[in-house]
């Protein structure tokens, strides 16, 4: 059994940082691509960034220049620092990977979700 364990969400103040964390944990033999992604209010859920396991970062046009991700790929976690956060960054942010559990077990799991709130 594999579960990604998110923390970190809260409330800040539009200009604000937060730094959110999501661990895999569980039967892991190895990890792929982790991402994370975001659900506004009302709105699909969308691509905030994704990394590989080689460390190669993709950005959604909304996160560049102000959200980081990364990862240790000793500890299974990834990281999403966000910075300079605006009232439309709120949102519950879910962590996603594409973990193996053996060699004919790859799949991909999903994080239950932290909530983001950013007042104005």
């Amino acid at each position: 059994q594999v579960q990604l364990v998110e923390s970190g969400g809260g409330l800040v103040q539009a200009g604000g940082s937060l730094r959110l964390s999501c661990a895999a944990s569980g039967s892991i033999v190895s990890i792929n691509d982790m991402g994370w992604y975001r659900q506004p209010p009302g709105k699909q859920r969308e691509l905030v960034a994704a990394i590989t396991r080689a460390g190669s970062t993709n950005y959604a046009d909304s996160a560049k220049g102000r959200f980081t991700i990364f990862r240790d790929n000793v500890k299974n976690t990834v990281y999403l620092q966000m910075n300079s956060l605006k009232p439309e960054d709120t949102a519950v942010y879910s962590c996603t990977a594409q973990i193996r559990r053996s060699n004919y077990d790859l799949a991909r799991y999903w994080g239950q979700g932290t909530q983001v709130t950013v007042s104005s």
